[in-house]
Formats: C-alpha cells, structure tokens, sequence
C-alpha cells in the first residue's frame, strides 16, 4: 500500500529510506539516510548509506559482504511507491533512484492548481530576529549597509516563506558619543534651533563634519560635547528633544533607500536596548562573569586574549553591552528561537566573543546545534573596478540614493533604445526601469557567495546576457509572452489539461522545477541567498534548451507545454519575489 508522504522530494525519499534502513539494519537506530541528487546520468537521487553502513557493522554482523551487498538490501527493502520507477545499485553501494517521470509531472500540475505556497519547506524554528541594514544615525548609508540591506531582507523573505515569523530588525547606532558634539554643536550655532527646525541642520552629512572639525580642533568644544553625552543619556529633555530631531532627520534618508528597495524593517536602535543594560550586566556578574580590568568591567573568553569590555573604564556603555542587552531581549522577551546578524565579517570576532559569553551564561546551548541560536552572516567587502575600496572618484563613499538612481536611469536608457519610450507609456517605463535598475544592482550582490568582496560594475550587472537580473527578467517577460500568443485561458488549462513530460528536455526542466522547495530549504540553513540564485539562473537555462527543442504553440503538446511554461513562470516569479526583485512581463 502506498503512503502519501509530505514534504520535497529530498525529504519523501529521505523518509522511503529511512523505513528501508530500520528493515536493513534494525540495530542502527541512529542513521541517517543520506540522499543527495545524482550528478550522473544514473538517475535523478542516491542513496550513499551502504559504505559508512559497512564499516559499522563489519564484525558485528557477517549477513552482508561488503557494501554492494548493503545497497542491494536497502534496495530491496524500499517500501512501494509511485514516486519511483526504477532503482539500481552502483559502485560501493550508491543506491540510484530513477523518479517516475509520471508523478513528477502530477506534483507540477497539483502545484499549478493549488499554489506555490504548497512548495514552501518547513523550518525546526518558528520565529527568528534578523538584524540587517543598521547604519548609524546622522552617518551617510554606504554600500556596506547597502550589502547588508539587500542580504537581509532576502533572508528574511526566505525565512518567513518557509513558516517562520520573522522579526527584521534595524539595530541603528543611534546612541553613541557622536551625539553629544551633534547636539552641543546644534546648540551653539543656532540657539533658537526649535524655532528654525530643520533649516538650521540642512544637509545632516555637511552638519555631521563641521561638527566633527570643531570637535577635533576645540579642546573646551570637545569636553563640552562630552558633557552633552552625559546629559542626553541622564534623560534631560531639551537634550532629548535635539537627540530625537537628529535621528527623525536621518531617518528620513534612510527610508529614501529602503522604499526604492522595497525593503521593510522595524526600528529598535541601540537607544531601545539601554535601558536593559544595566540589568543584564548584573545578571551576569551574579554568576561570576564579570571581572574587574583595568578599570573596566570586562568578560574573560576562553581562547581569546582579549576580553569583551562590558563597562568602560569611565561607567559608558558600548557595543558590546548593547549587543548582550539586546540578545537577551530577543531570547526572552520576543523569544526568538534564532537570532540572525548581518555585518561585513570584519566583525567576526566580535560575534565570536560575544556569542561564547552568551553561551558561558546558560543563554545559548553551548553545542551550537540545539535552539535557540545566534549566527553571524558576514559579508566582503563592495571593491570598485580598481579592486580597492567602492568610493567615488574623491574619498568620499558613495550615496545609496545616487547609486540607485544610476541603475535605473541606465536601464531606463536601454529600454529607450530598445524603442519602448515610443511603445510604452511613461508608467511602464518608469516602472521597468525601477525594477530592471533597482534588481540588477541586487541581483549582482545576491548572486556571489557573501563571503567574497564583490566588483560593483554598472555594464556587467546590467548586461542582458549571462547571470545578470536583466538577463532573468526578460527571461521571464518571454514566457509570459509564449503565453499571452497563445491566445490560451491559462488558468482553464490548469483544470483541464494534462502536464506530461515525454521529451527529454520537458522531463529535465519538470525535475529542476521540483527541487525548488529543497533549493530554498538548503539556501535558508546555510543563510546563503546565492544558493537561489544559481538555481534560477539553472532554471532559465533548463527553459531556453526545452523551448529550443520542444515547439510550443501550434504542436500537439501545445497545452500541456504552456502549462510547464506557466510553471517555469510561477518558479521564476517567487524565486524573484525572494531576492527582493519586481518581475517583468513585457520586455
């Protein structure tokens, strides 16, 4: 009797083998079965179990001879199922399974009728804090938040499409020393700054440095700043008031970023997290973390020569008194059950140190592999065509906003001269150029490993050919072209007709098509978005060779055809939908 088993491929075949492992080997009750899909032309999944099997049980057991004998067991003891048409046993042991082409072709079909939701994966975790983008108030955004804003918000999309809420947190420096010289320069320049408001500051980038000349060239500016610090964070109100000016001002630039990336995140700076500190820190000290050095307070870290400084030696607080009160906050009060950073690796060994005193403190499982965890997604460095640094032609970093606008003001050329300014109207145009400029520049980010220091490169991102956004987008606007000509009710077909996969290349792109869940499962557990990537651009390469040689519109298969192109369609539009990308449908 067939079961019906829930889950992506990887995982029914996981759970058919795992019942052939308990018949094989009633013994081993902790293995694992270990299904990966086939590189070779042998089948579609195998099973590598039999050689790691063998060396366990040699000597205990003298029922098999060696692993092939193993494989031919686990082979034999597969439950019966519709998912397979045929199994066999190579080398060592592989087991190879050959998916039956007719149940691929109805999981397709079931997933038109009832939605890609119905592929999503499910995660152990239910709800996770991602803590992305966060630039420091009053500070221009650079392309390192750039890089962070754009990984975070695909991560966080991936994670709430699997079932997870997700908490996208934007941790802004918004309570740091700076703010006294901001402040106490406010004050002195313009004493009426209340009546005047928002004149008096202008450019807040422009206001930033000419108080930071005074502060460094003004010794008694300075102590006054410092004084200002201290009366802001003692809760003085017209202090306050100028604090809360500063960052509603900055803040306002920010979200010029975030609305052109279609990015939502939820303000908790480092202000919201001040007010646990103190609390935390004595938590800490009552189970003995905590050491006197040097005047300061600081947490010892096995392995580590230096300690993390909790307490300054003047009583200020400092990151890493902000990041422990903040993650004890999300452990329990938000009680997340996975807590993701987003910085450059340069701060790595920050993470490193301040996750292993959580770790010290009984907040974390110490093995790393139970919940509630905290991970660090470093990314490299944004490198200019020079391969030093991404600035403008000065020293000066480069505006987000400027940036953006560049991406989409070049793709709007291109679709100008492509004719389209005579054909479309401005609405459309406009809208192209957005989501041409804005998804190239993410695309070109998302698609290296983060790990890598990337080239920022206008003409290769928004290059038409190759692993490029705009390459992918008109992809898309193809199919749904295929589509409209067709003259077809796409979605009467999916009622009516039938998805079948007889030509070689129709098969191939219906096996990619459904390894769309695990792809999106595996990019979510190793927090890696290129993961995605790859498998969209495998997916428009996978088209391009069926379109190229199985005839659509006009051949006996036409309706079973436009329905894998819908398919495709609807693939590519969610795959898009994660990276944060706006699909196209007309090009």
């Amino acid at each position: 009797m067939d079961q019906e088993i829930v889950g992506h491929v990887k995982q029914q075949l996981s759970k058919l083998f795992e019942a052939s492992l308990r018949t094989t080997v009633p013994d081993e009750l902790d293995v694992e079965p270990l299904v990966v899909p086939c590189t070779g032309k042998f089948g579609d999944y195998q099973c590598n179990n039999a050689m790691s099997l063998y060396s366990r049980i040699k000597g205990k057991t003298t029922q098999f001879r060696g692993p092939p004998a193993i494989g031919q067991a686990i082979m034999k003891n597969l439950p019966p199922t519709k998912m397979i048409e045929s199994c066999s046993v190579a080398g060592p042991g592989f087991v190879n399974v050959v998916l039956s082409t007719k149940w691929i072709a109805k999981s397709i079909q079931k997933m038109l009728i009832e939605g890609i939701e119905t592929w999503a994966p499910r995660l152990r975790v239910k709800r996770a804090v991602v803590d992305f983008s966060s630039p420091n108030i009053a500070k221009e955004m650079h392309v390192g938040h750039l890089r962070s804003t754009i990984i975070g918000d695909t991560l966080a999309r991936m994670l709430e499409y699997s079932n997870v809420e997700v908490l996208r947190r934007n941790h802004v420096g918004d309570w740091g020393t700076q703010f006294g010289m901001l402040i106490e320069f406010l004050f002195e320049e313009f004493p009426n700054w209340e009546g005047i408001g928002e004149q008096a500051i202008g450019d807040l980038q422009a206001f930033y440095k000419a108080s930071k000349t005074r502060f460094d060239a003004d010794p008694a500016f300075k102590e006054r700043a410092q004084q200002a610090v201290v009366r802001l964070q003692g809760g003085e109100a017209k202090y306050h008031r100028a604090w809360a000016k500063i960052c509603e001002i900055s803040r306002r630039e920010f979200d010029q970023v975030y609305q052109r990336l279609g990015v939502h995140l939820e303000e908790k700076g480092e202000s919201f997290y001040n007010p646990y500190i103190p609390g935390v820190i004595e938590g800490l000290s009552k189970q003995g973390m905590v050491e006197e050095s040097e005047g300061a307070r600081v947490i010892f870290i096995e392995g580590k020569n230096i300690p993390l400084i909790v307490v300054k030696s003047d009583g200020g607080y400092n990151y890493a008194s902000t990041d422990l009160a903040a993650l004890w906050y999300r452990l329990n009060e938000e009680k997340a059950e996975w807590i993701i950073y987003v910085t450059d690796v340069g701060q790595q060994q920050h993470f490193e140190m301040f996750f292993s005193a959580a770790k010290h403190a009984g907040w974390l499982p110490s093995d790393g592999k139970a919940y509630p965890q905290a991970t660090h997604v470093g990314f490299g460095l944004v490198l200019g065509d020079d391969g030093k640094r991404f600035r403008t032609r000065s020293t000066e970093v480069v505006r987000l906003v400027d940036l953006l606008d560049e991406a989409k003001n070049r793709s709007k050329a291109a679709l100008i001269e492509r004719g389209k300014g005579a054909e479309w109207s401005d609405k459309e145009l406009e809208q192209t150029a957005e989501a041409v400029g804005y998804g190239a520049v993410k695309y070109a980010d998302l698609k290296n490993n983060r790990l890598t220091n990337y080239t920022f490169n206008f003409d290769q991102m928004l290059n038409d050919k190759g692993n490029t956004a705009v390459y992918l987008l008109y992809a898309h606007a193809r199919i749904c072209s295929i589509i409209r000509k067709s003259g077809k009710d796409i979605e009467e077909l999916k009622k009516t007709a039938t998805v079948v996969l007889d030509h070689p290349d129709e098969r191939v792109l219906g096996l990619h098509l459904l390894q769309f869940a695990e792809t999106v499962e595996e990019a979510c557990n190793n927090l890696l978005p290129n993961v995605l990537c790859e498998y969209l651009y495998n997916l428009s390469e996978n088209f391009t060779k069926f379109y190229s040689n199985c005839q659509v519109v006009g051949s006996a298969e036409e309706t079973s055809r436009l329905l894998l192109c819908e398919a495709t369609a609807v693939v590519m539009r969610k795959c898009f939908y994660l990276l944060g990308i706006v699909p196209v449908y007309k090009i």
